[in-house]
């Protein structure tokens, strides 16, 4: 078992930046993904950033340039720094860690809200 508890989330103007936290506890294996996921009321839950335990990274495109996803494997930790935030950002931000290949497997947090006001 996994328990994922993610912190950071709030309200920010448009063109502004926050700082998601994740931290991991529980029997973690290596290697391993950790990653973000959003989902927006009405619409279906969408990656935004994952990263291996050996650093390897992969991005939605609507964040790229944006949003940076970095780790730190002695807290089994991950964080996303998101800048220049836009309203259409606004969702419920869910960490997730998974140590199989499929993207989507695994646990999952509970969530922080990400609200970017216009």
């Amino acid at each position: 078992q996994v328990q994922l508890v993610e912190s950071g989330g709030g309200l920010v103007q448009a063109g502004g930046s926050l700082v998601l936290s994740c931290a991991a506890s529980g029997t973690i294996f290596s290697p391993n993904t950790m990653g973000w996921y959003r989902q927006a009321p009405g619409k279906q839950r969408e990656l935004v950033a994952t990263m291996t335990s050996g650093s390897t990274t992969n991005y939605a495109d609507s964040v790229k340039g944006r949003f940076t996803i970095s780790r730190d494997n002695s807290k089994s930790t991950v964080y996303l720094r998101m800048n220049s935030l836009k309203p259409e950002d606004t969702a419920r931000y869910h960490c997730n860690y998974r140590n199989s290949p499929v993207p989507g497997a695994g646990y999952w947090g509970q969530g922080t809200q990400v609200t970017v006001s216009s």
